[in-house]
């Protein structure tokens, strides 16, 4: 029988404790945004306006907003004590506590309601990386806000609380607070939380230097907006667009949001200094809307441009990563398809130079041999190995990947390596490899593994023509491929032609022989020559078929000499 034992201080909580943890987490989460709340309707002048709790801004229904648009309707809860606690320490309400109350009720599930079609019904993104996302929120908050206004207008019109003359007067602020606060401060929060999860805020010296330059700017801009009498001061508000939109520009949405915000707190505690009444804060709030929404348009779409140039950027790599991966697996295709002559190419060196040292070893062994003779074998011997070295060497080179390296490269240089890695290859499918290069050619700025693939896939696809076509039909002549180089004028560059005797290329893959996966080989990736063009354009220049005729098969790469290199 099992006997029970005690849980120890290492085990994992069960589920129940799970939750009461997370309990315990939330509820001084939910009490600093409380206190939070209530300090920012007292710094927004929260007061009543014919029995609404009119603000010239609401900043703390945007933090609450953000929560809700976040963590969902649950958050509006902080939203619903906040609001009580506003009426009772900042306001001093003359209501009755049943209205406030259901004041308190209708704003919670106006704007819970709001936040959560947004988040589930839309599918809002928090971290507003779209222009869709910022308009959505705009949206929910002017629609939540509207029907607060709408709800709360017609409670007190109902308990006699406000009169059918008072509506304008009193519900237009509500309305226009309630707004401003959530369209300046709601995309604030979500940016500082969506920058706090990606790693944190980066604030150094060049942004300090530029965010102090922003803020005198919009500070001159409104003591020139709230120092002018009367409605003077209107002709001058459209100057905060300036700082405003320079920021959205440099730094997208997170520069839009921050200096809306410093606009904002600096329009509301200029005006309150001035003494200017409720009318003239909503005339200023009213216009702020504009400035706020230009803004945070501007910012969005800046940043959503740069992120899809990053996107583009990071697509691009991929390619060149994938697009290098193919040349690899291109490149063992080859060596793949010439390894049993390959193999030869290598034994026969080694099997002349085991015997040229066995010969030397019989001489040394016999008395008074010719030691001559021993070292003229050792001699031969060791150039035996040495090619075979070479051969080896000339494979891992092709073989290898890395970082394309462009380097002065010297025509006849890179055919003779080319020549020496398909000569066996050649040979065992009883084809003749002729190079033809002229002495004196400039060289050309390039990678030599890539550009030496160009060449072995052209050379390696005629030799295998030829052979295909040797084995369905008697009587043919030898065949033969010829690599020649000439030096080309208009444009300046060099010229390497790859020309067989084989068969030629059917007319129906010779308008799409450089497009993937064209093949006229049964076992063939489609890719060899995919590569080739991607490869040599990459250098710069251009591949093509001169000839597809039969006998006389011709691929042209021409590439551009240094000093003449167009950018890959």
């Amino acid at each position: 029988m099992d006997v029970p034992r005690d849980p120890g201080p290492t085990d994992p909580p069960s589920g129940s404790s799970r939750a009461v943890i997370a309990a315990l987490r939330t509820v001084p989460a939910g009490l600093a945004a409380l206190a939070v709340y209530v300090a920012l309707e007292w710094l927004g002048f929260i007061h009543e306006v014919k029995g609404l709790p009119a603000t010239p801004w609401n900043p703390g229904l945007g933090v609450v907003f953000a929560l809700i648009a976040v963590d969902g309707p649950l958050a509006a809860a902080v939203l619903f004590a906040g609001i009580v606690l506003a009426e009772v320490l900042v306001v001093d309400t003359a209501l009755s506590w049943p209205l406030v109350l259901a004041v308190a009720a209708i704003e919670t599930a106006c704007y819970a309601a709001a936040g959560t079609v947004a988040l589930r019904a839309f599918r809002l993104d928090v971290a507003l990386g779209h222009l869709r996302d910022v308009l959505l929120l705009l949206a929910a908050g002017f629609a939540g806000a509207c029907l607060v206004a709408l709800l709360l207008t017609a409670l007190l019109i109902a308990f006699g609380d406000l009169g059918t003359r008072d509506v304008l007067a009193a519900t237009v602020p509500l309305l226009v607070g309630d707004v401003i606060g959530i369209a300046v401060i709601t995309p604030l929060v979500l940016r500082l939380a969506a920058a706090w999860r990606s790693g944190g805020l980066r604030f150094g010296p060049a942004l300090a230097a530029e965010a102090a330059a922003c803020a005198a700017a919009i500070g001159a801009c409104l003591w020139l907006v709230t120092a002018s009498p009367g409605p003077e001061g209107f002709k001058y508000f459209h100057l905060l667009a300036l700082p405003v939109v320079t920021a959205a520009v440099r730094h997208g949405l997170d520069g839009a949001c921050l200096s809306l915000a410093g606009v904002q707190l600096g329009l509301v505690a200029l005006l309150h200094l001035h003494g200017h009444d409720i009318r003239v804060f909503t005339e200023y709030q009213a216009l702020m809307l504009v400035l706020t929404a230009t803004g945070l348009v501007v910012g969005v779409v800046v940043s959503e441009r740069r992120s899809a140039e990053r996107l583009a950027r990071a697509a691009e790599a991929r390619a060149k990563d994938k697009e290098a991966e193919a040349a690899q697996a291109g490149r063992f295709h080859l060596v793949s398809g010439m390894a049993s002559a390959l193999a030869h190419e290598i034994n026969q060196p080694m099997t002349a130079a085991r015997a040229l040292a066995r010969a030397a070893q019989h001489i040394l062994q016999t008395p008074g041999g010719d030691l001559a003779r021993a070292e003229a074998n050792l001699g031969n011997a060791v150039a035996q190995i040495d090619h075979a070295g070479a051969v080896i060497r000339r494979m891992r080179d092709f073989l290898r990947r890395g970082a394309p390296v462009r380097e002065p490269i010297a025509i006849d240089g890179l055919v003779d390596d080319v020549v020496a890695i398909a000569r066996a290859d050649a040979r065992a499918h009883a084809v003749r490899l002729v190079a033809e290069v002229p002495a004196g050619l400039p060289p050309v700025t390039g990678d030599r593994v890539q550009l030496q693939q160009v060449l072995l896939n052209l050379v390696r696809n005629a030799v295998e023509a030829i052979s295909a076509a040797r084995r369905d039909a008697a009587g043919l002549p030898p065949g033969q491929v010829r690599i020649t180089a000439a030096w080309r004028h208009d444009p300046p560059g060099v010229e390497i032609a790859v020309v067989d005797n084989g068969p030629g290329v059917p007319d129906e893959l010779a308008d799409v022989l450089f497009e993937p996966l064209t093949t006229s080989k049964e076992d063939g990736l489609g890719l060899g020559l995919a590569i080739c063009a991607s490869i040599v354009e990459q250098h710069g220049g251009r591949i093509a078929l001169a000839s597809r005729a039969p006998g006389t098969t011709e691929f042209r790469v021409t590439l551009p000499i240094e000093g003449f290199a167009s950018s890959p």
